[in-house]
């Protein structure tokens, strides 16, 4: 499974709307076996689509996330978790142990770590 995070610098980027730089794993056996680092441009969330394909990334971690790009990610069968918190690294090595996050990983006031945005009941782990 391919799994990729927004990072600001090592943490989670709080906002999607203003990270340039996706933590992306490959994971397999419940570990992190390849990470690289990508640069995007959040305001062209068809170009991040693009590369998000072209990296065969299944599930996108993020913190908050406007509407709009989170449905586009959506709509390309891309698993969105939203509203993430934390060390990145961590965050997707638990992940990739656990299939789920932990609320240590969810944003205060998200309560069980559910997003607020409208979302296909596929779109979570």
């Amino acid at each position: 499974m391919n799994l990729a995070v927004t990072v600001w610098g090592n943490r989670v980027s709080p906002v999607f709307d203003v990270a340039r730089t996706l933590l992306v794993t490959r994971t397999g056996d419940k570990k992190i076996l390849e990470k690289r680092y990508v640069s995007f441009d959040p305001g062209a969330p068809a170009d991040l689509i693009h590369i998000l394909k072209k990296l065969k990334v299944d599930i996108l971690v993020c913190g908050a996330i406007s509407a709009s790009p989170a449905t586009l990610i959506m709509d390309h069968k891309i698993r969105l978790i939203s509203f993430a918190t934390g060390n990145a690294l961590a965050l997707l090595e638990t992940l990739a142990r656990k299939k789920s996050l932990e609320k240590d990983f969810i944003m205060p006031g998200m309560a069980n770590g559910h997003d607020p945005l409208p979302a296909a009941p596929d779109s979570r782990v």
